[in-house]
């Protein structure tokens, strides 16, 4: 789907489709990702995926699954492992030569050296909660804001009424925003992780 310009003409489903890739694509040349094998059609289809499920966690009824931290874990982890695990066959020097900044004293150097260790062991949860956190945040206070609208319908008067609805509208649009912005962090720590880990 994301290569299908080459055999059709380019019309505005086609063009829909190749918004992801060419966000991620962008931010993929830029890295040292761009020299793992695929990694940006990956990173498209994390992005589109992610970004699919976030909108959909704003649909009434329906649960999101980003805002649940056994998903989000689910996604960091292996990403962040696979990371690990090719720098690690590709280029075993540079991945240990990465645990030290250069020009520390040598004095410091075990401690720096569990510190970085501690840091990029960290990256993968850091990486889940900040997803998880913000999407469920932004349901909580949906929720509560749907819960007073509710009563607003039958106790408070019309002006609160619409103000309340106001809010509601605007609330909703920015949580769009979020979710947008969200699927493109998530995509885009995981292309910065692999700029320290594919050099």
């Amino acid at each position: 789907m994301f290569n299908m310009s080459i055999w059709t003409n380019t019309n505005r489903f086609a063009y829909l489709l190749n918004v992801p890739k060419s966000v991620i694509s962008s931010q993929v040349t830029r890295s040292f990702g761009l020299k793992l094998g695929g990694f940006t059609n990956f990173m498209a289809a994390l992005f589109a995926s992610l970004l699919i499920l976030n909108l959909l966690g704003l649909v009434p009824y329906v649960f999101s699954d980003t805002s649940h931290l056994a998903m989000t874990l689910s996604l960091s982890i292996p990403l962040w492992m696979s990371l690990i695990i090719s720098s690690a066959i590709l280029n075993p020097s540079s991945t240990a030569a990465g645990l030290l900044p250069a020009g520390a004293p040598a004095l410091l150097n075990p401690f720096l050296v569990l510190v970085e260790t501690v840091s990029i062991l960290v990256r993968p949860i850091t990486l889940s909660i900040r997803l998880a956190a913000n999407m469920s945040a932004g349901h909580i206070v949906l929720g509560l804001i749907s819960t007073y609208l509710c009563s607003a319908i039958f106790i408070y008067p019309k002006v609160t009424l619409l103000t309340l609805l106001t809010v509601q509208t605007f609330y909703f649009m920015f949580e769009i925003g979020v979710s947008l912005i969200q699927a493109y962090i998530f995509s885009l720590l995981i292309t910065l992780y692999s700029d320290d880990h594919a050099k």
